[in-house]
């Protein structure tokens, strides 16, 4: 099995990063690239590489390099996001994928997909619709996956960004999430609910390792009870434009 994350270093614009959800607040972007090299220290740190992708230095939120490919297995989908401002992230992401000999497909207008709107649980692939994430999006998804053998389920986000700002899931499938984020937490097998905003997202670094945000210290001790090793690392700058551990990189597991 593969352990290979793409990443892309925060541009000089970060700051003009898209908020819809959050007051906005200033970024600091000495603070934001020590934290995000932080990050990539912790990937390789347990056992990953990683491969960084081009510059665009153009779109503002090009760090949270998640939002522009999706992940089946070795099979990559390139996003159509809804933020047109971030249309400009697909092509250096879709050329990094090619190179590591991802299979490639991609998302089509009008249909619009972000990748931090799509969770992966097993095979099934739980897709937020909202307001970056449209039916024609989730729809293209669907016939790309299926016959991989993934179910694709439309779930409802209305209250934050993306679906993984509201819930991930642990190795062993169990989904967890702040309750205030979630519409409909019985839409998934087994749900937790966590007690702290940034102690949604948890990445997998493998089936007994997570990486969370080091602003959510109760749910890390919390997820730590339940027997996993945590680590945490400090984004705050990133969490200031509704970002998490998950959007700052992409895992690629099943390369052959």
């Amino acid at each position: 099995m593969s352990r290979i994350a793409l990443v892309r270093k925060p541009g000089p614009r970060l700051n003009e990063g898209l908020v819809d959800h959050i007051e906005r607040v200033p970024v600091d972007l000495p603070l934001a690239l020590e934290q995000w090299q932080g990050y990539v220290e912790a990937l390789h740190a347990a056992g990953w590489q990683t491969r960084e992708v081009a510059p665009a230095d153009d779109c503002p939120d090009a760090v949270f390099v998640e939002d522009s490919v999706v992940l089946f297995r070795n099979v990559a989908v390139s996003t159509h996001p809804g933020a047109p401002s971030r249309r400009g992230e697909i092509a250096a992401t879709r050329a990094a994928a090619e190179e590591l000999g991802c299979s490639l497909n991609r998302i089509t207008a009008p249909g619009t997909l972000d990748g931090g709107d799509v969770l992966k649980v097993g095979d099934t692939v739980y897709v937020g619709q909202g307001g970056r994430t449209s039916p024609a999006g989730i729809a293209q998804l669907r016939a790309i996956l299926s016959p991989l053998g993934a179910t694709v389920v439309a779930v409802p986000v209305t209250r934050v960004l993306h679906l993984k700002t509201a819930v991930t899931a642990l190795p062993d499938g169990t989904v967890i999430g702040f309750p205030d984020f979630v519409d409909d937490p019985a839409l998934f097998e087994r749900f937790l609910p966590v007690p702290e905003e940034h102690g949604t997202a948890v990445l997998c670094l493998s089936d007994s390792h997570l990486l969370m945000s080091a602003s959510a210290p109760r749910t890390a001790e919390l997820i730590g009870s339940l027997g996993y090793q945590v680590t945490t690392v400090a984004i705050s700058e990133f969490e200031k434009l509704e970002g998490c551990v998950t959007c700052l990189s992409v895992r690629l597991r099943c390369l052959s």
